[in-house]
C-alpha cells in the first residue's frame, strides 16, 4: 500500500485517515463499541463500529464485512465499551470461510437485526453523552420529586453550585432524573449543603439539551462556590414514559418525614376545611402513620401547625381524645419527637422511628393531637371566630407584594409612614417563618433571595435580619438599617409561606386548552341533588376574574381573561351555572366574587361565549418613577394651530371642540413619565400587531387604545381635567446594566417593555399632558394611572396609581410630595388626603 494514507468509502459515517497511515473511522452518532483491527500489510486501520438499533446501519453491514473480507481480517470479541477504553489488538490470521460467516453473524446481531427495521425499545436508549454520570437527588426536608441535585461521576458524587442556574437548567436535570420537566429551582441549599465535590458551576442550558453535559459551565470540578449555595429542583411529579430506572434517583435508605397532615377524629367529612384539629399523621415511605404523644410538647405542636399554614396553637382536650383512643386500633411510626419550636419542618426536629420488629408501639401512650389556631384570612372558612392577631408596636408593619398566591411575595416593611423592602443579606428561613406569621401564615416553605418575586421601588429599610424564630414580629429581630449603598433592589427578599390546605381547587378545572394552564373554565356547584359542573358566562368576564381563577387552579398569574371560548372543545359540559361575576382580584377562589346567586342573566347564549383563562408562572409589574413627574412638571400655553392631531386623538379637554379654531390657545400641564417593569415578565401589548390602529396624522400605530390616565382631583376626588395616552410606542428606552433591550418602535418592530427596563414619554411630545384651561386656582392631587382597564395582567395593580399635592395659582402651579399609591401608610395618606394646600411657593 506504500506509505501514503488511503482513504475508505464512508457509507457509514465520516471517515479520517491520520498522518501515520491509521485510519480512524465514527459511525454516524455516538459509538457504542471500538474495535481494533490490523491489516496483514503496512497500513493500520483502527475502525470504530457502532453497535446500533438503526436500520441503515444493518443495511450498511455488508459493506463492512466486504471491507473485512477483502482485507483478510479477523475480528475479535469486544473488550470493553467505548466510553471506558479504545483499544488496538494484536496482530491476527486470515480469516477463513466459516470464520467469516461467524463474524458477520455476529455484526448482525450487534445491529439487532439483518432483515428490515428493528422493533422500537420502549425503554428510552441512556444518552452516550451521559454515559458515566448518575444523578439522584437528595437532602431534606423534601418529596420524592424535589432536592438537592447531586451527580456521580468517576465513583464521586457531588453537586451543582446555584450561580447563573436557571428554570431551563433544572429541566434538563429533571429529565436526566426520570421526569418530564421542572416546575422550579431553588438556592442556597435549601435541601441542606451537600457534602464532597462540586461538580458543576455556572450551569447555562437552553432547556432543550438531552445531557446536562451538553450545557455550558465551567468544567467538572471547577467551582469557587461552597455548598451553602448548592442547587436544588423540584421537578414535575410525572416520570417519562418508559422511563427506566438505571440513570434515576437514588433514594436515600434512611427514613425521613416526608409530609404531614391532620386528621379529624370525630365529624370527618362534614367538618369544613381547612382542617385545624386532629390527630397528627406522618407520611412514611410505606404509608401514613400516627405519632406516639409520649413527651409530645406544645413546640411540637407549634411546628406542625407552622407546617400546616397556622401561625399558632391551642390547648387540646387531650382526655378526649385519649378515651376516643381506646375504642380504635392505631399504626405508630414515630416516637420522641423534641421540637425547639422554631424549625420550619418536623423532620429537623429530634425524633425516632419505629423499627419494623417493634411490637410493643408507644406503650401506655396515644395519638398525639394538635389543635392550630388559623390566620385572619383563612378563619372565616374554618367556622372559628377571627383572632385578634397581635399587631406591631408602632407603625411598623409587614406585607408582602407580587406574589400569584397568598402568603407569597417580595417581603415590604413600613418605617416611618413608608413602605420600603428588606435586602436578602444573611435572610433565612428563620427570620422568614417570622414574616409567614406574622401575617396570619404558617411557617416559610421557602426563603427567596435575589427579587424573585420581583424588585421593589423606593427605600430599602432593613438588611442583615437575624431571627430566632420565635420573635412576634419581623422588627423584633436584630437588623441593620442600611444605606443605598449597602444593597439594591435586585437583592429584595421575599418568602413562599405554608397555607392551610382549603379545597378549593378541586371546585374548579379547565377544559379543551392546549396546556394545563389554558382553557374552558368550570366550577363544581352544589345545590339540590349531586354535585355538578358547569360553565361561566363570558358576560364582563376580564383579567381580575381570571387571576382569581388561576389562583384557585393554583397555575400562578392570569395572562388572558377570555370572553369567547369557542376555539376550544367544551366536552360533554354545556350549561351555564354561574354568571355576573366581578371580582376585585385579591379573592382566594371564585365563590367570593360577587356573581348571580341562582338567576343566570348571560347576553350571549351559547358554549363559545363562557369565560376562559391562560395562566402564566410569571407576570409583569409597572411603576411610574414619581420622582421624575415632579420634577419635569410645568405649564405651557400652546396655540390651536398646533393641536389638530391632538385633538383627533381626544388628548384636549371638552371644552376644545367649541374653540375659535385655529385661533387661541389651550393651557396644558405637562410632565414625563418615565415607567418602569418590575416584575419576572415582559410587559406586552394585548393586541398582535395584525390589529394595531394606524393614527395618520401623527404617523404611529396604536398597540393599546389607553394605556394612562391622568386626572387632576380635588381633595375630595371630584376630577376636575383629565387626559389619557394611548400607547403608540412601548419600548425600552433605557435598562439596568445587565439588561438588554428587546423592543424598538423603529420599522414596525414588536412593542413592549422588558423585565428590568423602563419606557419614556417625555414631555415634550404630543398627549403627554393635561387639559387645564377650564380649571380654576385651587389645591388639587395630581393622579397618573398605568394599564388602568387591567388590560394586560401584572403582578400586582395596587402600585399602579401614582399621586402628588399640587397647587396652581392660575398663572404656576407647584406640584411636589409625589408617590406610588401604596408607598405610604394609610395614616400618611390620610394626611396626603387632608393636605391644607399653600398659602404661598412654600409648602406647608
Amino acid at each position: 500500500m506504500g506509505s501514503t494514507s488511503r482513504p475508505l468509502p464512508t457509507a457509514l459515517g465520516r471517515a479520517q485517515v491520520a498522518p501515520r497511515e491509521t485510519l480512524r473511522f465514527w459511525p454516524e452518532g455516538s459509538g457504542a463499541w471500538a474495535w481494533g483491527l490490523r491489516a496483514m500489510s503496512h497500513v493500520q486501520y483502527d475502525i470504530r463500529v457502532q453497535a446500533m438499533t438503526s436500520p441503515r446501519t444493518c443495511r450498511q453491514a455488508p459493506w463492512v464485512l466486504g471491507l473485512i473480507s477483502r482485507t483478510g481480517i479477523l475480528l475479535p470479541a469486544p473488550r470493553a465499551p467505548l466510553s471506558q477504553s479504545t483499544q488496538t489488538f494484536p496482530a491476527m490470521q486470515p480469516v477463513s470461510v466459516w470464520q467469516w460467516s461467524l463474524w458477520g453473524l455476529l455484526l448482525c446481531l450487534l445491529c439487532s437485526s439483518c432483515l428490515g427495521s428493528p422493533s422500537p425499545s420502549t425503554a428510552p436508549e441512556k444518552r452516550a453523552e451521559s454515559q458515566g454520570l448518575r444523578f439522584r437527588l437528595a437532602g431534606f426536608p423534601r418529596k420524592p420529586f424535589e432536592g438537592r441535585v447531586e451527580i456521580e461521576r468517576a465513583g464521586e458524587w457531588g453537586t451543582i453550585c446555584d450561580d447563573d442556574f436557571t428554570l431551563q437548567a433544572a429541566h434538563v436535570l429533571c429529565r436526566e432524573l426520570g421526569f418530564t420537566e421542572a416546575t422550579g429551582w431553588t438556592h442556597s441549599a435549601k435541601y441542606g449543603p451537600g457534602t464532597g465535590r462540586i461538580w458543576l458551576d455556572n450551569l447555562s442550558c437552553s432547556g432543550t439539551e438531552k445531557s446536562v453535559t451538553e450545557c455550558a459551565s465551567r468544567g467538572w470540578g471547577n467551582s469557587d462556590c461552597t455548598h451553602d449555595e448548592d442547587a436544588g429542583v423540584i421537578c414535575k411529579d410525572q416520570r417519562l414514559p418508559g422511563f427506566s430506572d438505571f440513570n434515576v434517583i437514588e433514594v436515600e435508605h434512611n427514613l425521613q418525614v416526608e409530609e404531614v397532615r391532620l386528621r379529624a377524629a370525630v365529624g370527618r367529612g362534614r367538618r369544613p376545611l381547612p382542617v385545624t384539629e386532629g390527630l397528627v399523621e406522618v407520611r412514611l415511605p410505606d404509608g401514613w402513620s400516627q405519632v406516639c404523644d409520649k413527651g409530645w410538647s406544645a413546640h411540637n405542636s407549634h411546628v406542625v401547625c407552622g407546617m400546616l399554614g397556622f401561625p399558632s396553637e391551642k390547648r387540646v382536650n387531650t382526655a378526649f381524645y385519649r378515651l376516643l383512643a381506646q375504642r380504635q386500633q392505631h399504626s405508630f411510626g414515630l416516637h420522641g419527637v423534641a421540637c425547639v419550636g422554631t424549625e420550619a419542618h418536623l423532620s429537623l426536629c429530634s425524633l425516632e422511628f419505629y423499627r419494623a420488629n417493634d411490637t410493643a408501639r408507644c406503650p401506655g401512650g396515644a395519638p398525639a393531637v394538635v389543635s392550630c389556631v388559623p390566620g385572619p384570612l383563612y378563619a372565616a372558612s374554618s367556622g372559628q371566630k377571627k383572632q385578634q392577631q397581635p399587631k406591631p408596636q408602632g407603625e411598623a408593619r409587614v406585607r408582602l407584594k407580587g406574589g400569584s398566591h397568598p402568603g407569597e411575595g417580595r417581603v415590604e416593611v413600613l418605617k416611618a409612614g413608608t413602605w420600603g423592602t428588606v435586602c436578602d443579606r444573611k435572610w433565612d428561613l428563620l427570620a422568614a417563618s417570622v414574616v409567614c406569621r406574622e401575617l396570619g401564615f404558617g411557617s416559610a416553605r421557602e426563603a427567596l433571595s435575589g427579587a424573585r418575586m420581583g424588585q421593589g421601588m423606593g427605600a430599602i429599610h432593613l438588611s442583615e435580619v437575624r431571627c430566632s424564630g420565635q420573635e412576634p414580629s419581623l422588627w423584633k429581630c436584630p437588623h441593620k438599617n442600611i444605606t443605598a449603598e449597602d444593597c439594591s433592589h435586585s437583592q429584595d427578599a421575599g418568602v413562599r409561606c405554608n397555607l392551610p390546605y382549603t379545597g378549593v381547587d378541586t371546585k374548579i378545572r379547565l377544559s379543551g386548552g392546549r396546556s394545563r394552564h389554558e382553557g374552558r373554565v368550570e366550577v363544581q356547584i352544589g345545590g339540590p341533588g349531586p354535585l355538578r359542573w358547569g360553565l361561566i358566562c363570558g358576560d364582563d368576564w376580564g383579567t381580575l376574574e381570571a387571576m382569581v381563577a388561576c389562583r384557585q387552579l393554583g397555575l400562578g398569574y392570569a395572562n388572558h381573561g377570555l370572553q369567547e371560548t369557542w376555539y376550544w372543545d367544551s366536552g360533554n359540559v354545556t350549561e351555564v351555572v354561574m354568571s355576573g361575576v366581578r371580582c376585585t382580584g385579591t379573592e382566594l377562589s371564585l365563590d367570593q366574587c360577587a356573581h348571580h346567586s341562582t338567576h343566570i342573566a348571560c347576553k350571549r347564549t351559547g358554549t363559545h361565549f363562557t369565560a376562559g383563562v391562560i395562566c402564566s408562572e410569571t407576570a409583569s409589574d409597572l411603576l411610574l418613577h414619581s420622582a421624575l413627574v415632579q420634577e419635569t412638571a410645568y405649564i405651557e400655553d400652546r396655540p390651536l394651530h398646533m393641536l389638530y392631531c391632538a385633538a383627533e386623538e381626544n388628548c384636549l379637554a371638552r371644552s376644545a371642540r367649541s374653540a375659535n379654531w385655529p385661533y387661541g390657545h389651550r393651557r396644558l400641564l405637562r410632565f414625563s413619565s418615565q415607567i418602569h417593569n418590575l416584575g419576572r415578565a415582559d410587559f406586552r401589548p394585548k393586541a398582535g400587531r395584525h390589529s394595531w390602529v394606524w393614527h395618520e396624522c401623527h404617523g404611529h400605530y396604536h398597540s393599546m387604545d389607553i394605556f394612562t390616565h391622568y386626572d387632576i382631583l380635588t381633595p375630595n376626588g371630584t376630577k376636575v381635567a383629565e387626559g389619557h395616552k394611548a400607547s403608540f410606542c412601548l419600548e425600552d428606552t433605557e435598562c439596568q446594566e445587565d439588561v438588554s433591550k428587546r423592543y424598538e418602535c423603529a420599522n414596525f418592530g414588536e412593542q413592549g417593555i422588558t423585565v428590568g427596563c423602563w419606557d419614556l414619554y417625555r414631555h415634550d411630545i404630543d398627549c403627554q399632558w393635561i387639559d387645564i384651561t377650564d380649571v380654576k386656582p385651587g389645591n388639587y392631587i395630581l393622579q397618573v394611572v398605568i394599564n388602568p382597564n387591567f388590560e394586560v395582567a401584572e403582578s400586582d395593580f395596587t402600585n399602579n396609581a401614582m399621586k402628588c399635592n399640587c397647587k396652581y395659582d392660575g398663572h404656576r402651579i407647584w406640584v411636589h410630595n409625589c408617590h406610588i399609591g401604596d408607598a405610604l401608610s394609610e395614616e400618611a395618606n390620610r394626611k396626603f388626603e387632608r393636605y391644607p394646600g399653600q398659602t404661598s411657593n412654600q409648602i406647608i
